[in-house]
């Protein structure tokens, strides 16, 4: 199976999940996703999710200065992003238990 296929539909959720661990710029989040196991997740399409929850409201956003380069983005959650993390971990958790049940009866 094409596990890019499965990473598309759960970035996201995947993203949501490391930033509510503690606030973060956009390469220390791939690393952090890559870390935590997803080690296909593409640069671009991590910046375009976190652009993109940005643009929805579930995201804050501020800039620090770095001394080994240009200033940094980081992004945090706000209430909006941990609401959408609560329900998107609601609705992944059944949807898993279910797939596990279905692969069960099938072994």
């Amino acid at each position: 199976m094409d596990s890019s296929q499965l990473l598309k539909g759960v970035l996201d959720l995947a993203v949501l999940a490391v930033l509510a661990e503690r606030d973060g710029y956009g390469y220390d989040v791939v690393r952090r996703l890559r870390e935590g196991g997803l080690e296909d997740v593409g640069d671009a399409s991590v910046y375009g999710t976190l652009r993109r929850l940005f643009k929805a409201g579930a995201l804050t956003s501020y800039v620090v200065a770095s001394d080994e380069g240009p200033h940094r983005k980081y992004y945090g959650l706000n209430d909006v992003g941990r609401s959408l993390l609560a329900s998107s971990a609601k609705t992944w958790a059944a949807f898993a238990a279910t797939m596990n049940d279905l692969l069960e009866g099938a072994s």
